[in-house]
């Protein structure tokens, strides 16, 4: 038992400032941002509006400002690690770092769930969008068989197969052209919103704020429930730690940029979006945002700019989901936690192809007969879970390792931290059961998966180093100096 116990509780060294990597390191300050923005302005700004203002009435903008502060939190938390842990595996290194294996183990699950999931949902919300589009158009749609799961009448969802297959040939394709592709797509989807709200403040009507609060400030709490989650993806930054410049430094920065970038278009978007429609009006509203625009205007025009906005903005958040994803998978197979093929990386273009391979037909599969309801209910959980793990890593980390060098360090500490995981916590609680027990079911699955397979053939257990071209992780401290400490 006692040699369990040190199995589940080793930590891998903290790596040094400037260890290699097998990939490149071509990602630049404002792309790493990019990628942080992409996966957070999604298809969740475009729509929610119609699902939280029944909820808060015109203090739906605090909602935002609630959920922002609760996403903020740990965004710093976030920033914090990933300026002392700078390397790929997001809060599945930074967990294996300070809590030890087996909770690394279990937050690679949650991660698993948070982008696999979360890449086929948005990838089944892109078909919709191309569909609205062609018709705005065209005039014509894609047949019902070829654009919905067999659950909705269907034979397949084509088009969210297409989007993850095309996703995954600029992956393949290598870092610095998906990263160029993904900063171009986030430069359009911010015009859009930008556009939005030149537009929409022009119909600004004070009245809409008359009764402001008429569910008091358990509405607005209601609310940051449902708009928290418009605020996941700032996590996708730290998955770029083995290809970013100057990880240090640009990491939490570009964790920084985004987190501020994203709260101001969200609450500016929200603030004209009510100021321009009553709020009676927004529940079970389609197309909201376009919907306002096109009263103000009295035109279908800008609707469909709006829908263009919208597919590309679907598009750059399933390019950073999958990758993150595969760079998640990479980091735990180079540790030896899942198979090697995981972590090979082609020499020509400097990527993981396989592993891209891999996720992407699983991803297709998930996007072409599963619904988006269920696939969106399964990404909640695994990503508060990932959350709370970071908060608790930074004030481990800050007691264990007092004097490691740090990019970035969290304000206001411990009352950063311990507010993050408060909040997280509370969101949880605000969880249907049934999603918490799936999420317990999954995790005691890939513990299963870890008894069996990882632990003994972590790096940690055998002893021995990975071939050069698959370990970036590497410290000034030895695998024996680090089992010795963890009282093997």
């Amino acid at each position: 038992m006692s040699s369990l116990s040190h199995q589940l509780l080793r930590r891998k060294p903290i790596p040094r400032e400037g260890a290699e990597s097998p990939l490149n390191r071509t990602i630049g300050l404002f792309q790493l941002a990019a990628i942080g923005i992409s996966a957070t302005i999604g298809t969740g700004i475009f729509f929610i509006m119609s699902q939280v203002v029944p909820l808060a009435g015109p203090a739906a903008v605090w909602s935002f400002v609630l959920a922002g502060i609760v996403a903020g939190l740990t965004a710093l938390c976030y920033a914090e690690l990933a300026g002392a842990v700078p390397v790929s595996g997001s809060t599945y290194s930074y967990a294996y770092a300070t809590l030890g294996e087996g909770t690394a183990m279990v937050v690679g699950a949650c991660l698993l769930l948070e982008y696999a999931v979360s890449a086929a949902a948005v990838a089944v919300g892109w078909s919709q969008y191309v569909n609205e589009l062609l018709g705005n158009l065209f005039g014509a749609s894609l047949p019902e068989a070829l654009s919905a799961s067999p659950e909705e009448g269907g034979v397949i969802n084509l088009p969210a197969v297409i989007l993850v297959a095309l996703c995954a040939l600029l992956l393949i394709r290598g870092t610095k052209e998906s990263a160029i592709a993904n900063t171009i797509m986030v430069c359009v989807k911010i015009a859009v919103l930008l556009f939005f709200i030149a537009v929409g403040v022009t119909g600004w009507n004070a009245d809409h704020f008359a009764d402001f609060a008429p569910f008091g400030f358990a509405g607005i709490t209601a609310g940051a429930g449902v708009v928290f989650f418009s605020f996941v993806g700032l996590d996708a930054v730290s998955t770029a730690g083995d290809e970013a410049k100057n990880p240090k430094r640009n990491l939490p920065l570009a964790i920084l940029i985004a987190l501020t970038t994203v709260i101001l278009l969200y609450v500016a978007t929200a603030l004209v979006a009510i100021g321009a429609q009553p709020v009676d009006q927004f529940e079970d509203q389609e197309a909201g945002l376009a919907a306002i625009l096109s009263t103000i205007v009295g035109s279908s025009w800008p609707g469909t700019v709006l829908a263009i906005g919208a597919v590309i903005s679907i598009f750059s958040v399933t390019l950073v989901v999958l990758y993150g994803q595969t760079r998640i998978l990479f980091a735990m197979s180079r540790d030896g936690m899942i198979p090697r093929v995981f972590s090979k990386v082609n020499p020509r273009t400097m990527t993981p192809v396989q592993n891209t391979i891999i996720v992407a037909a699983i991803v297709a599969i998930l996007a072409g007969v599963i619904p988006i309801n269920f696939l969106a209910e399964m990404t909640s959980i695994g990503t508060l879970a990932a959350f709370l793990v970071v908060s608790v890593g930074v004030i481990i980390l800050r007691r264990r390792e007092p004097d490691l060098e740090r990019g970035f360090k969290v304000p206001l500490y411990p009352v950063t931290p311990i507010l993050s995981i408060l909040g997280c916590i509370w969101i949880i609680s605000q969880l249907r059961l049934v999603t918490i027990a799936v999420f317990a079911i999954w995790v005691a699955v890939f513990l299963i998966f870890y008894f069996a397979y990882g632990r003994k053939r972590s790096l940690l257990e055998t002893g021995s180093a990975p071939a050069a071209a698959d370990v970036p992780y590497t410290s000034n401290i030895s695998i024996d100096d680090t089992d010795k400490e963890n009282g093997r």
